[in-house]
């Protein structure tokens, strides 16, 4: 299997002539940010990536994480590579300087997270989960629990987890049972167990921060009545020195379909009556602070979907040049041909590499909108950006997802017997990326979350300012001959996603039903319009650049990039002209049978 190999020149396209980070780079926190500094970043973490962890993937797939008597071990040469990542600084490159981090925009860790997953994402997901633990305390934590845990966590000589789900609850979080018992040293005492805990037991750190929901004695029904807990593996002394071992463990490992190398814990707690917990955020308000970790989560599943397509799309290029079988039509070659010349071929490897890039785009776009919201000077502008990121989460991680299983699905039809064959790789990025679409709520829950949620979010504000932005671009893009189907496709689309929206809304107020059924295809719809007009950017800088000659040599990059672009505009985008009737049928359909009946 061919190692990872960073797409620098394409993420640094993205950045400076798609999103514009230049405009953030002007931002006080972030003005020591230069371009060589942005390309250093780049360039040193796709070499990690390659060099360091990539070798570790099918490692990892092959023997696993296993349980044993004391504790969790993680396959051959993770534990040496967790200790490099964490020594080169790469953890805390976004984390909050005050703590030892390196205070860099979460955009440009987008970028490094982007390659470091598609490097190894078994091994990525255990650093992305501390991350919403320092979030969390961050936005939540009182200052003791921030001094004691934060430096930590932001270094990632701790790991972090979320503990959510039980048994009986799944998705339905307010089913929850865990309970967190109140001592009279202000502690509290939790029991019970959760299952799905990614990296939840593991010896690649010195200690894990379990962030866990449990209720306490009297709370409310339902997700009113849910706190979090910090729960170490290992108790804090004063000094900040490890103590004694908490009253928890990992009871098994589930046996999964991929990521093999990511331990996925049953967890107990409180076997023995003795495991201390934390409050944070106060009591009953688990659900906010959980929603501060989860967001995050979200757009970090969402990368992973991104990675899943972006590795599939190296491998099945890869070898579909290596690989001679028939005559392509047209050839003169001798021989037999590159399955790369066979039209199908091409378009499978179109199809991959034009919606990888639009959904790099698109979360690029959602964390830069993340850092401008965070750090703007002007509240009006902070307002608005983080409508947008509320916005553009859901459709990060559904479209993310959803693609990176049907990309590296079709790069596993790329190589047609062989990819269903272990040892050539790709079969490993298929199974790995099945669980994107489901973690930290599955993307039918996305697509709730969109429509019921963020459609009408400030009175519909943010999904009619993307739209009206994205109608006033069609209508400014320069006469490019080559790019007018592009240019029509997407104005439709974009029609029919603003007349699905305002159907949707009028369905709120009468059949909430009618909206769920739509929810899936008008995510869908709307992400292809974010995903065009992302893509249209690219298109026109790459145009202005060649015509002005400021490609600086890279004018084969960028007649490539036009060419990609017109594939996602004339290929993809017309899979979207039949959506709006899709969002717009109702429910009628889905329930026409009666239970009973289905299997008739």
């Amino acid at each position: 299997m061919a190692e990872y190999v960073a797409p620098t020149r394409e993420i640094r396209f993205v950045l400076d002539h798609v999103i514009d980070m230049a405009e953030l780079l002007k931002l006080e926190p972030f003005q020591e940010v230069s371009d060589d500094l942005v390309q250093a970043v780049l360039e040193e973490g796709g070499k990690f990536s390659s060099e360091k962890i990539s070798p570790l993937y099918a490692v990892g797939d092959r023997q696993g994480s296993v349980l044993a008597d004391d504790g969790v071990k993680t396959p051959d040469g993770f534990k040496d590579a967790y200790q490099a990542y964490v020594e080169n600084g790469w953890n805390g490159i976004c984390g909050p300087v005050e703590y030892g981090g390196q205070g860099m925009p979460q955009v440009l860790g987008t970028a490094v997270q982007e390659m470091m997953a598609s490097a190894n994402q078994a091994f990525t997901l255990c650093p992305i989960l501390g991350q919403g633990a320092v979030e969390a305390l961050e936005a939540h934590g009182t200052e003791e629990q921030q001094k004691t845990y934060m430096e930590k966590l932001v270094s990632g000589e701790w790991t972090g987890t979320m503990n959510l789900t039980e048994p009986q609850a799944g998705s339905d979080v307010g089913a929850l049972r865990t309970r967190a018992d109140p001592q009279a040293d202000g502690t509290y005492r939790i029991s019970g167990q959760k299952i799905f805990i990614s990296w939840g037991e593991h010896d690649m750190a010195e200690n894990i921060i379990h962030l866990v929901l449990a209720r306490t004695p009297g709370s409310p029904e339902g997700t009113k009545g849910i706190s979090l807990f910090i729960v170490p593996k290992y108790l804090i002394n004063e000094d900040g020195s490890l103590g004694e071992k908490n009253d928890l463990r990992a009871v098994s490992l589930e046996h999964k379909m991929g990521i093999h190398a990511s331990p996925t814990c049953v967890m107990s707690y409180g076997d023995n009556g003795n495991c201390v917990g934390y409050l944070i955020g106060g009591e009953n308000q688990g659900m906010r602070c959980m929603f501060t970790m989860m967001n995050n989560a979200r757009l970090n599943v969402g990368i992973l979907g991104l990675c899943a397509a972006e590795r599939g799309w190296q491998m099945a290029l890869d070898y579909a040049r290596d690989r001679r079988q028939g005559k392509a039509i047209g050839s003169t070659s001798e021989g037999k041909s590159p399955i790369i010349e066979h039209a199908d071929v091409r378009r499978m490897l179109m199809t991959i590499k034009s919606t990888t890039e639009a959904v790099r785009a698109i979360i690029y776009l959602n964390a830069l909108a993340l850092d401008m919201g965070r750090h703007h000077p002007d509240g009006e502008v902070r307002r608005k950006y983080r409508g947008l990121a509320d916005l553009l989460t859901p459709i990060s991680k559904a479209y993310g997802t959803d693609l990176g299983v049907e990309n590296s699905s079709l790069a596993v039809q790329v190589f047609g017997g062989m990819g269903y064959i272990e040892e050539t790789g790709i079969a490993q990025v298929f199974r790995d990326a099945r669980i994107h679409p489901i973690y930290e709520g599955t993307n039918g829950i996305q697509a709730m979350d969109l429509v019921g949620r963020k459609l009408a979010m400030d009175g519909g504000e943010h999904w009619q300012a993307f739209l009206g932005m994205t109608e006033d671009f069609i209508a400014a893009m320069p006469e490019i001959g080559e790019l007018a189907q592009y240019r029509e496709n997407l104005s439709r689309i974009t029609a029919d996603c603003r007349e699905s929206a305002e159907w949707l809304l009028a369905q709120q107020k009468q059949n909430m039903r009618d909206v769920a059924a739509g929810s899936v295809p008008f995510l869908r719809l709307m992400s292809m319009v974010v995903g065009g007009y992302l893509m249209a950017k690219a298109a026109v800088a790459a145009q202005t650049r060649l015509e002005s000659g400021t490609g600086n040599g890279d004018e084969d990059f960028l007649r490539a990039k036009i060419a990609t672009v017109r594939f996602y505009g004339e290929q993809v985008m017309p899979t979207a002209f039949g959506l709006k009737e899709m969002v717009m049928g109702g429910d009628s359909l889905f329930y026409a049978i009666e239970d009973d009946h289905m299997a008739l």
